[in-house]
C-alpha cells in the first residue's frame, strides 16, 4: 500500500483512526490498521483501480434507465435521435482516461493541435 500512495494511506489512516504518523506504530499494527481500511478509502479504491464507488455507479445506472424510459416515449425515441448521454458511461471514460488530469507537453503548434483535435472527437462522439 505504501508503494501504490503513500499520501493516500496516510490520509485514510488519519482520517479512519486518527493515526498521523503510522511509521511510529509497530509493522504489524500498521498492516492491521491499513487492512482494516473501508473499501471506499482512498488507498483500497486506488489499488483495485476503481475510481467511483459502487453506489455512485448503481445511482448513476438508475438515473440512465429512468432518462432512458422518459426518452422512449418521446417522438424522438421513435426516430431514433437524441437519446440521453448516459452518466454511466461518462463515468467509465473518466477512470479510464490517461490523459485527463495528466500534464501534457508538446514539441510543437502542430502537435498541439492534433492532439487538441483527437480530443475533441472523441469528447463530441460520446456526446452523441
Amino acid at each position: 500500500m505504501i508503494r501504490e500512495d503513500k499520501d493516500a494511506l496516510i490520509c485514510d489512516l488519519a482520517e479512519t483512526y486518527n493515526i498521523y504518523d503510522f511509521e511510529q506504530l509497530p509493522l504489524d499494527k500498521a498492516a492491521v490498521f491499513a487492512c482494516g481500511l473501508k473499501n471506499d478509502s482512498r488507498i483500497k479504491l486506488k489499488m483495485s483501480g476503481d475510481n467511483v464507488l459502487m453506489d455512485t455507479i448503481l445511482l448513476a445506472a438508475i438515473v440512465d434507465r429512468l432518462s432512458c424510459l422518459v426518452w422512449f416515449k418521446t417522438k424522438d425515441a421513435a426516430k431514433g435521435i437524441n437519446r440521453p448521454q448516459f452518466i454511466t458511461e461518462l463515468l467509465n471514460q473518466r477512470g479510464k482516461s490517461k490523459e485527463v488530469g495528466k500534464n501534457m507537453s508538446f514539441s510543437s503548434g502542430k502537435e498541439f493541435e492534433q492532439t487538441r483535435k483527437r480530443i475533441l472527437k472523441v469528447v463530441t462522439a460520446s456526446g452523441d
